[in-house]
């Protein structure tokens, strides 16, 4: 039997001719219908994947903005900026994401897709506030930190919420698209970073920068309340009328589609009938029962996690790619690409940085039409080695940079009479430095940057919530270490060796992924399932 509990999400499969919707279905038949009916997302499909990956563009403008205001503040929080500041002001964001992710998991499941959204946009215009009227330090931290309690849900639940509502043969396809809103994100920081840079006011201008983080925010929220939450999360709240239309809407119209909504809700039933008969039956085998159901609920869900073999190895795959796509060293770049660009000897680093996530979104365009034809294994396997390139080029560049002592004064390259006093070598570098970046960021946003965030097909159901919510806690793990060790890694290191190791990181990642990772393209979430049961299925899985 198909995945019934999230049928949007079924894969394709062989069967036999058409059959009539009002005909008693086999549930594997809905792949074939869909495959022969739906051609491409409908429009109520595309309108809640951009009103959800509007989270996307809330992160990765979070992500952009601080680049520029590192670069912006001087003085305006009572003191220049030392190392250990910038330090704790990015990566306060990171620690608070990794906070909330696995809570996050349990309020999805409590509380609903949508809601968990929605309190996320508050948070982030709560926090976007706190960082534009700051006066300290200990203030804009936060300020940081509130946004990454916003960004830790909504990194969590957005790709959920698509991922449920996403038919099959466009799920790879829409949930790269949440990760394009991303990267539309830190383009769009960059633009303001660099605007407010060139015409706005040295003391203000940064507050403006976080403060306007707080628009798009709320626009989510005017947009959210009026989507639907997801037929999965309906029925299991006993809504099943809602859940029907949901249904009907996605699939679309049509004499063979409109029938198979009820089937579809049927199926849906059905499985969550089932969690909730095995879950009575985990709790009549315990020797005393729990008096707290939320505590009981919690340990059912980590021992289905980690005693059943198939889950354990989902959520190592899926903790695999969620850490690798932060150690490989790519947030470091986009929380302190200004920074970088300054040291190098770059005139306008924040302008310069726009070029960078400029190559992230237009790969990232790339990926979206590739994901679903190349696979998610392959595309990883062949855009891994290229960011080891990459990072190994940018520390061949930095080898023949002298760098000031102190990483927040500008380098000797950049003034007005450097051709005469700087070697050719050193002058070329930074030209070297920004190719290779460019290079590494346009491999990372075809595969890395991602295949981790469709990690929610590698679990069954009824972890899925929960399994998702851990390895974004990992994600954010390595985002707060990675966060907090770059500047003083550059500092004690020397550039060059720090760029050295995340090309070690690339390469250890790669053989990782070549051993316990399949090629998902194309199966249904039960076959995704039965390839984890008796091993990592990475032989013999790659299905057209």
């Amino acid at each position: 039997m198909a995945d019934t509990a999230e049928e949007p999400l079924m894969g394709q499969s062989s069967h036999e001719d058409d059959l009539d919707a009002t005909d008693e279905v086999d549930l594997s038949d809905v792949s074939l219908l869909l495959e022969k009916n739906l051609r491409h997302p409908g429009v109520f499909v595309w309108l809640l994947t951009f009103s959800a990956g509007i989270s996307g563009l809330l992160f990765g403008y979070d992500t952009g903005v601080i680049s520029a205001t590192l670069v912006s503040i001087n003085s305006s929080l009572g003191h220049p900026l030392t190392t250990l500041d910038k330090s704790l002001i990015t990566s306060a964001t990171a620690l608070f994401a990794l906070l909330v992710s696995p809570v996050s998991g349990v309020l999805a499941d409590s509380l609903g897709r949508k809601r968990v959204v929605l309190l996320a946009d508050l948070a982030f215009i709560l926090g976007a506030v706190i960082q534009a009227v700051a006066g300290n330090v200990a203030g804009m931290i936060v300020g940081r930190s509130v946004v990454g309690l916003a960004v830790g849900a909504g990194s969590f639940v957005a790709p959920l919420y698509i991922a449920e509502l996403a038919p099959a043969p466009f799920r790879g396809r829409l949930i790269t698209l949440n990760v394009l809103f991303i990267t539309i994100g830190q383009v769009i920081a960059y633009i303001v970073g660099w605007a407010f840079v060139q015409w706005g006011n040295q003391a203000t201008g940064w507050r403006w920068m976080v403060g306007l983080g707080a628009v798009p925010a709320g626009l989510q929220c005017l947009v959210m309340i009026i989507m639907p939450e997801t037929p999965r999360w309906l029925v299991m709240v006993d809504r099943r009328d809602e859940a029907k239309n949901v249904l009907r809407k996605v699939f679309g119209s049509g004499v063979e589609i409109e029938g198979l909504a009820e089937v579809v809700l049927e199926g849906i039933e059905n499985e969550v009938r089932e969690e909730e008969e095995a879950k009575r039956g985990r709790n009549r085998s315990q020797s005393q029962k729990q008096n707290d159901a939320w505590f009981s609920d919690s340990k059912d869900l980590w021992l289905e996690l980690f005693r059943v073999s198939g889950n354990r190895r989902a959520l190592a795959i899926a903790c695999l790619l969620q850490g690798l796509q932060q150690l490989c060293g790519f947030n470091s770049l986009m929380y302190f690409s200004a920074t970088i660009f300054t040291i190098v000897g770059f005139a306008s680093p924040t302008l310069t940085s726009l070029s960078v996530a400029l190559t992230n979104f237009v790969l990232t365009c790339l990926a979206l039409l590739l994901i679903d034809r190349i696979g998610r294994r392959k595309i990883l396997l062949y855009s891994i080695p290229i960011m080891s390139l990459g990072l190994l080029f940018c520390a061949i560049g930095f080898h023949f940079i002298t760098l000031p002592e102190n990483l927040s004064l500008d380098n000797p390259s950049s003034s007005a009479n450097a051709n005469e006093e700087i070697p050719l070598s050193e002058r070329t570098a930074p030209m070297l430095v920004l190719a290779s970046i460019m290079l590494y960021v346009g491999a990372y946003a075809l595969g890395l940057g991602n295949v981790p965030w469709m990690q929610s097909e590698l679990f069954p159901l009824n972890v899925r919530s929960f399994g998702s919510g851990l390895s974004t806690s990992t994600n954010w793990s390595a985002n707060f270490v990675v966060g907090l060790t770059f500047l003083p890694m550059m500092e004690f290191l020397t550039p060059a060796w720090t760029f050295v190791i995340y090309a070690g990181v690339c390469v250890a990642g790669w053989l990782a992924v070549w051993r316990i990772y399949p090629e998902t393209k194309g199966l249904s979430l039960e076959e995704v399932g039965a390839l984890l049961a008796e091993g990592w299925g990475v032989r013999g899985v790659s299905r057209g």
